[in-house]
């Protein structure tokens, strides 16, 4: 897995992400940034989440469902793994790769930090959830609050719980639970995000998006890197969750995107 160390947030915007990406993820809420995960390397990532998985149990997720800022209780449809940040190295590329940075700027601005580092996996039969933002505001006073990144650890297609978004609604003044009779169903304006592993796209997190149901017989799995605005408290309070191995491998740009330092 490659460690990414750039010179610094203000130069990623302008070198890593060209213009007419930038110009996308304006105009629709989300953009592909095409396959930065070789196929090594995620088999590589699916096997340390086998482990993980495997060990956690039924306290999978926990670090995540039970911080202050979650809503709601773990998601029945699907596996969840929280805190990957301290989970290994293998990790350390899904919140630093200088592309991602370039997206996650060009919607929060300069000033940002990771909220959190988990991985879902929709269960067979499972998956789906109703259109939602991820912001309680639709479009919140001072710009944009949170950009999510979605890392595709499977090949995402139509009929395995692929996430689905609502392209250009990033930018609506309502929410989709004040549109929609019933936000579980379909939009007629929503596309489905379809690529093969390895593939990441970056979304905008006041874009109307949610999984849909995996129709197949095994699991659909992905990684999401989620940021916030540096004015917005985190997902999980990494302060309080990072460990010394941690702090001791990672370099200062890590260190500043986590708010650690």
């Amino acid at each position: 897995m490659k460690i990414f160390i750039i010179l610094g947030i203000g130069y990623i915007a302008f070198k890593m992400l060209s213009k007419d990406k930038i110009q996308t993820l304006d105009r629709d809420g989300y953009v592909g940034l095409g396959q930065l995960l070789s196929t090594s390397e995620v088999q590589a990532v699916n096997d340390r989440i086998d482990e993980l998985i495997s060990r956690e149990g039924e306290n999978a997720g926990s670090e995540l469902f039970d911080s202050k800022y979650i809503r709601h209780p773990k998601e029945a449809g699907a596996d969840r793994l929280a805190d990957l940040v301290n989970k290994g190295a293998i990790f350390d590329q899904f919140y630093t790769h200088p592309k991602v940075l370039a997206a996650i700027e060009a919607v929060l601005g300069t000033e940002y930090k990771l909220s959190s580092l988990n991985y879902r996996a929709a269960k067979p039969g499972q998956g789906l959830q109703k259109l939602h933002v991820d912001y309680g505001n639709a479009v919140p006073k001072g710009g944009y609050k949170v950009c999510n990144t979605i890392w595709l650890l499977d090949d995402f297609v139509e009929n395995n719980g692929a996430t689905r978004i609502v392209p250009g609604t990033h930018k609506s003044k309502v929410l989709p639970q004040d549109a929609m009779e019933d936000p579980n169903l379909a939009h007629p304006d929503e596309i489905k995000i379809s690529a093969p592993a390895g593939s990441v796209f970056v979304f905008n997190s006041h874009v109307w998006h949610g999984g849909t149901t995996n129709h197949t017989q095994n699991y659909r799995r992905s990684i999401h890197s989620y940021f916030c605005a540096a004015d917005q408290p985190q997902q999980l309070d990494q302060r309080s969750y990072i460990t010394e191995e941690t702090m001791g491998r990672i370099p200062s740009l890590a260190k500043n995107i986590l708010d650690v330092a």
